[in-house]
């Protein structure tokens, strides 16, 4: 055998050899955790959503999956951890349609999350409902109205902080109304609703779930609620376009996302699994107690929806000059 053909022979070998070598990393890569990064505290609707859908994401990929919260500057922590991971199908973002709002609120944000961010799938819906005190003596979105174009500025509103959907939402309402109220930012929800329960403040957004058992108790007043169509647990409570508000929908959308790189591939699988376990009776009835509807896409149908309301919320954030920074 001449010294070219043993080269040639060894070289053969251990190519071979270190295909072999390379395939139980592969595999070891595979079985890694996969991370679900929430960009908010424990508790919340999206952790609920991270929480019911990963196991039964981990059963489908054969591997383990871990709720990774990363709370903080309104989720801006948490989202960037995503768009600085590598695109590995080991990390995953949950999350909710302030991702879009952030864009237009924290110009000068060093990712932009919309661009850089791969969607995968939408997960849910989730209804606000526009509430008051009873202190107030309203029963509708008029008599709001009403009230505050007789007082402008003297009626105040109450959000868990500048930038989520609560606030920009009654933003909206204003600007559709043609009415000025006042803006009270809190660290939260749980001390909005004190407050409003209190009489402290007058009005704010609230998810269906929270303010259900208070609309029921008789602490609150549902004035209506914004969406395209009345809610099951509330039916007697009017769309704001039934009570002559505009066409006002304010539903936020959750959803899950990938790091920019990852391989389409990938996401398709994902989409996939995610559509069946969306699908899942128990996975409904768990998403409903928190007053979420089950909903699923196609990455190419959730880019879209991202993208649409990216633009809705930034033509609002400029007009009502609101800003985060």
């Amino acid at each position: 055998m001449n010294q070219l053909l043993r080269t040639v022979l060894l070289a053969l070998a251990g190519a071979a050899s270190l295909g072999a070598a390379a395939q139980p990393a592969l595999i070891a890569s595979a079985q890694a955790p996969l991370r679900l990064i929430v960009p908010f505290t424990p508790g919340t609707g999206i952790d609920l959503i991270a929480r019911t859908v990963g196991p039964k994401l981990g059963e489908r990929l054969g591997r383990p999956v871990v709720v990774d919260n990363r709370a903080g500057a309104s989720g801006n922590i948490g989202t960037e951890a995503v768009v600085r991971a590598a695109p590995n199908g080991q990390t995953l973002l949950v999350s909710v349609n302030t991702l879009v709002m952030n864009r237009s609120l924290y110009p000068r944000l060093s990712f932009d999350p919309v661009k850089d961010l791969v969607p995968v799938s939408l997960t849910s819906w989730g209804q606000l409902l526009l509430v008051a005190s009873p202190n107030t003596g309203w029963r509708t979105p008029a008599d709001l109205i009403k009230a505050a174009k007789a007082r402008p500025g003297k009626i105040n509103y109450g959000s868990p902080g500048v930038g989520t959907p609560h606030h920009l939402s009654m933003e909206l309402f204003k600007s559709t109304a043609g009415v000025f109220l006042t803006h009270i930012p809190y660290r939260g929800t749980a001390p909005a609703v004190t407050d409003l329960l209190g009489g402290q403040i007058d009005a704010m957004f609230l998810p269906i779930h929270v303010a259900l058992p208070h609309v029921k108790a008789g602490k609150l007043v549902a004035l209506g609620i914004g969406s395209d169509k009345r809610h099951a647990l509330l039916p007697q409570v009017p769309t704001l376009a039934e009570a002559n508000v505009g066409k006002l929908n304010v539903d936020m959308w959750y959803g899950i996302f990938a790091p920019p790189g990852t391989s389409p591939d990938f996401v398709a699988r994902l989409n996939r699994e995610l559509k069946d376990i969306l699908a899942a009776p128990d996975v409904r009835t768990a998403f409903e107690t928190q007053g979420m509807d089950p909903a699923s896409s196609s990455p190419q149908e959730f880019q879209q929806l991202v993208e649409k309301d990216a633009g809705r919320w930034a033509q609002l954030i400029k007009a009502q000059n609101i800003t985060a920074d």
